[in-house]
């Protein structure tokens, strides 16, 4: 039974019954004319995305009008993978149990009716009797779609179908029947292409024929659209079932759709973790190439945060769920990534109007076009031409390939996006990246890692450098600033355990005081040293200049009343950065450097990932409410301008961007403001993004220019005549196909060598 949802004023449902977009144009009307409602139905993706008022109408009605109208729905959140792999598996079965029958009893058909050697007495007998299972069950889809959609006052493609192939056979058995085919069939020599000298035609193969091309159509679009959703299936299929979760003490295995805020979850080795959390108890590593595209594990340990979906390889670990369902890493991933397939570009609009008018308008030109043979001559030749005609017309017509223009391609490069670890959130974004020629970034988290490191100790020459360590990491243990953190972790790495501290004392703005091993030990500026008296040396300050000239932070060490060493510290950028800026520049575009930082330590950056270090390029001391004037002035200036952030302070640029690009392993509200996300913070995936944007947009372009070009040549070639109507309904079928096909070369579009290594390694 479907559940009501009447708290929530938005609905995804997965619809079935569908043939062609015609039928999404329908069922979109429908659900439109109830009060409150405003619905998109996505042919491709066989999905509507409905917004109404919960005060006037619920999901249980919603539903039941959908399958008023014939066809069936349910909630997408009550969907499973299953669900959808059985239905798409049960869809292509049927077809091919059909395509297979009309195949081996249409052939025999199509080749006497074509090659008089074949012919004998009273064919046309054998011919009717071999065609009825094909063009009654086999074509029955057609028909039965025509027939729904007529009760509703409506017309899809099925309706021109069903009308072509009923229009041939009726005209056939008429003339088998009543007119004077018998008259004339007693000897071989009549065909149901050319006819028979003095008789009438047959159209026996023409209805046979279409059957089987359009059976074949549907056949190779089903499964052609199948492996266009394969990404957003595997996707979905990623998330644990169930999980381990300790209740009093017990291990206790629930479905994972039961896990709580707060639920510790006990993850063995080769198990998926089954929410966002952090580390309770135990260390491992992670495998998050589901998520990130990272083919390169993760080590966790207590406190680290980890992702759900991803999967734990080698220790045991607890981890306490942090965000589960709806809130999670997984599901704002595949929201995102249907939210997208759901939008429309302006292009497609424009064909779901022409496709909403296009089924009347060519059973009127079919008419037209039958009229206009007849008045030609009155003979009988004459009537059958233009029964032929008329009839091609309305096998032709192909608004199929319309509706599949967009939506398939916009789901194929979305979900291979998905796998890749790049949230693409709508068709718009792909419209904006076409236009980019330059690229901001921000500096710490998304060009450096956002980690304060120790990059060198510079000794006095009666200090050591482990002795350095030994005191300034014992007392930056104590501290929870990032360059007391970076000191106390280079420390701990170098030389294990540290001493405790007594008398701790943080000045703030200054630096830290205590007491390590009986010596009094300070680590900070020169404020703080010199209002303790402290001597520092002149070789010490020198050092002092030179990391900060470089754009390094740089603080004192000092016991015992001397200063011993200075400690250089600095946000180092990512290793892929470089190759990041470079493959960029690669494309044409304009790297730029926007950070709050001192000019000295944004110069240094920016000439060790590659960007130029002038002032139209690096652009430092910028305070988080100044970026989106940055970005701003950029677009006056005429530039389009695509932001790369992570942080809270990035939002509001990200927003004003052309294109906003957030890394997946910064805020949510950075996320959210972005057109793009980055799941695992990689810049080179910028541009594979990129890349993959510009494609999907270039096959929805050439998809949507074939598919209207196709009518426009091949409706008039109909209507004069120049085509017969089995190949019509041949050129039909391939159509779709050939526009489905064309979207799925997205699954191997040339992106940069790191998505082809990637894959290469997974």
């Amino acid at each position: 039974m479907t559940t009501v949802d009447t708290s929530a004023n938005q609905v995804d449902l997965s619809i079935t019954g569908m043939s062609c977009n015609a039928c999404a144009m329908t069922i979109e009307k429908g659900l439109n004319r109830l009060d409150g409602v405003e619905a998109t139905v996505n042919f491709a993706t066989e999905s509507a995305r409905v917004t109404f008022d919960a005060s006037q109408t619920d999901t249980l009605n919603l539903v039941s009008v959908v399958e008023s109208l014939g066809y069936g729905a349910r909630p997408l959140a009550e969907t499973t993978p299953d669900m959808l792999d059985v239905e798409v598996r049960e869809r292509v079965a049927m077809l091919k149990s059909r395509l297979t029958a009309s195949i081996v009893l249409g052939v025999p058909v199509v080749l006497v009716s074509m090659f008089a050697v074949l012919q004998f007495a009273n064919w046309q007998w054998y011919a009717m009797a071999f065609s009825a299972p094909v063009v009654t069950w086999g074509a029955w889809p057609f028909h039965r779609a025509a027939l729904m959609n007529a009760r509703h006052r409506a017309t899809t493609m099925d309706t021109l179908i069903s009308l072509g192939i009923v229009a041939a056979v009726a005209w056939s058995v008429w003339a088998l029947v009543w007119g004077d085919v018998t008259a004339h069939s007693g000897m071989t020599g009549m065909t149901g292409m050319t006819g028979m000298t003095g008789g009438v035609h047959v159209y026996f193969e023409v209805a046979v024929a279409v059957t089987i091309f359009l059976l074949a159509g549907r056949y190779f679009e089903a499964r052609a659209k199948r492996r266009a959703g394969d990404a957003l299936r595997a996707l979905l299929a990623l998330g644990a079932h169930t999980a381990t979760v300790l209740r009093d003490g017990e291990e206790v295995t629930v479905d994972a759709v039961l896990i709580r805020v707060g639920d510790m979850i006990v993850v063995r080795p080769g198990e998926i973790i089954a929410a966002d959390g952090v580390v309770m108890e135990g260390a491992s590593s992670i495998d998050a190439s589901t998520l990130t595209g990272e083919s390169v594990p993760v080590d966790v340990q207590v406190g680290s945060k980890v992702t759900g979906t991803t999967v734990n390889l080698t220790g045991r670990l607890v981890v306490r769920a942090r965000r589960v369902g709806a809130d999670s890493t997984f599901a704002q991933i595949t929201k995102l990534v249907r939210d997208a397939q759901s939008t429309k570009a302006p292009v497609q609009r424009l064909a779901d109007r022409v496709s909403s008018v296009f089924v009347p308008t060519v059973i009127l030109l079919s008419l037209a076009t039958f009229v206009a043979w007849y008045v030609m001559g009155d003979d009988i030749e004459r009537l059958a031409d233009a029964f032929e005609a008329a009839v091609s017309v309305l096998i032709i017509a192909c608004p199929c390939a319309l509706g599949l223009a967009t939506p398939t391609a916009l789901m194929v490069g979305s979900g291979r996006a998905a796998q890749m670890g790049i949230v693409i959130k709508g068709v718009d974004v792909l419209q904006s990246t076409r236009r980019i020629d330059t690229v901001v970034f921000d500096k710490t988290g998304t060009i450096t890692t956002g980690v304060m490191q120790l990059l060198d100790v510079v000794v006095a020459a009666d200090a050591t450098r482990a002795e350095v360590l030994s005191f300034a990491g014992a007392l930056e243990f104590a501290s929870e600033h990032p360059v007391a953190k970076a000191i106390a972790s280079a420390a701990r790495a170098e030389l294990g355990q540290l001493a405790s501290v007594q008398q701790f004392e943080s000045i703030a703005g200054q630096g830290t005081v205590g007491v390590v091993d009986g010596h009094r030990v300070m680590v900070g500026g020169e404020q703080l040293l010199n209002a303790r008296t402290v001597i520092i040396s002149s070789p010490l300050r020198e050092a002092l200049k030179v990391a900060r000239d470089s754009g390094n932070t740089a603080v004192l060490v000092a016991y015992d009343g001397m200063a011993k060493a200075v400690c250089v510290v600095a946000d180092k950028p990512k290793t892929n950065s470089a190759a990041a800026i470079a493959s960029l520049r690669e494309l044409g575009l304009r790297p730029v450097l926007l950070t709050g930082d001192n000019l000295a330590t944004a110069l240094a950056i920016a000439e060790q990932v590659g960007i130029e270090t002038d002032d139209q390029h690096v652009i430092a001391g910028v305070l988080p409410a100044e970026k989106v004037r940055v970005v701003a002035d950029l677009q006056e200036r005429g530039y389009a301008v695509a932001m790369v952030g992570d942080g809270v302070n990035d939002a509001a640029a990200l927003a004003q961007s052309d294109v906003g690009i957030a890394m997946g392993t910064g805020t949510d509200v950075a996320m959210s403001a972005s057109d793009l996300t980055i799941v695992s913070g990689d810049l080179r995936l910028v541009t594979d993004a990129i890349l993959l944007s510009r494609a999907t947009l270039r096959t929805i372009s050439a998809n949507v220019f074939w598919a209207f070009a196709y009518n426009a040549a091949a409706i008039p070639l109909a209507a004069l005549g120049l085509m017969n109507p089995m190949w019509a309904g041949l050129a039909m079928a391939l159509s779709s196909v050939f526009v489905v096909s064309n979207s799925l070369r997205l699954r191997s579009a040339k992106l940069s060598q790191h998505t082809a290594f990637v894959h290469a390694t997974r």
